[in-house]
């Protein structure tokens, strides 16, 4: 991540951490350690998306570990509460796309209006970047417009777009991806889907014949599946996960949006709940705005 990016990122987090820091400070102002402290200190994280149970899970340990360690003042309470979303954060991180040698498939699914699209093309992009070849496949055929999109994205980063006409097979197009992407000796094929409303059965058995088919062509694949998630989305992102994760195995999280967010607890939530790892962080609409996402600069921007 450069610096310049890094300045970038915690600029966007600065919605999340002005929310959540100005809050926590007029808990922590008083040095009270009592039962209406925990009580206001809880509410805080709920009103952050952290969600209800996190929230308390995280206040219990907070109690225990407060009297444990004789803390007596509201610095060594925010100390220890750092580390303890950190902790959560940093369990089991693996920021890495795990691709293998020859041909590599990622598959992106989310909710409609995510930034699914546009994190394939800032991805595309980066791949191309280090001199691989790149195939996009525009498997959301429910919107003509959704393919038009990741054309655009396709011009931008460098890499070829397979697509078919509106309403056709999105499995037909993975197929067709894949057998482009031997053709052209590609290391990476990128596939795009349908914004799945995750309440539609048929869209998710969409999803998963998709799947199916990229696994018989292609056996290991897809070696990534990326649940997008909007970080405005709050806790709405955890029934995202909770019907993707029982459709297809999701291996990680792309968190989109975060310069438009005052509240960001989400990222807790989803990894206390389900373990899945945030492995990517997209911010603005630039085709270079998208990295790695850092658990410790995540707990530092937003707790100070």
């Amino acid at each position: 991540m450069t610096k310049e990016f890094m300045s970038r990122l915690m600029g966007g987090w600065s919605k999340v951490r002005d929310n959540l820091s100005s809050r926590l400070a007029e808990v922590l102002g008083n040095d009270r350690l009592d039962d209406d402290f925990y009580d206001e200190l809880e509410a805080v994280l709920v009103q952050a998306d952290v969600g209800v149970n996190t929230a308390m899970e995280l206040i219990e340990e907070l109690r225990n570990r407060v009297r444990q360690e004789h803390v007596r003042e509201a610095d060594g309470v925010r100390r220890i509460l750092k580390a303890q979303i950190r902790a959560i954060l940093e369990e089991g991180h693996d920021p890495e796309l795990h691709l293998p040698e020859g041909l590599g498939v990622v598959m992106f699914v989310g909710v409609n209006g995510v930034g699914k699209t546009t994190t394939i093309g800032k991805l595309a992009s980066q791949y191309r970047q280090r001199g691989q070849q790149v195939i996009l496949a525009a498997g959301d055929t429910f919107r003509a417009a959704a393919a038009e999109q990741l054309a655009i994205w396709s011009e931008r980063a460098g890499a070829r777009i397979i697509r078919h006409d509106p309403g056709a097979d999105p499995a037909a197009v993975a197929f067709d991806a894949l057998q482009a992407a031997r053709a052209r000796q590609a290391g990476v094929v990128l596939v795009d889907t349908a914004g799945r409303l995750h309440t539609k059965h048929n869209l998710m058995e969409e999803l998963r014949k998709m799947k199916r088919v990229i696994a018989r062509e292609l056996p290991g694949a897809p070696h990534e599946t990326l649940l997008v998630i909007d970080a405005n989305t709050g806790l709405n992102g955890l029934e995202q996960a909770r019907a993707f994760l029982e459709a297809v195995e999701v291996t990680g999280i792309v968190l989109t949006k975060l310069d438009s967010t005052a509240k960001g607890g989400v990222v807790v939530a989803i990894k206390r709940q389900f373990g899945l790892p945030v492995k990517l962080v997209g911010l603005g609409e630039g085709i270079d705005d998208l990295a790695p996402f850092e658990p410790a600069g995540f707990v530092e921007a937003i707790l100070g």
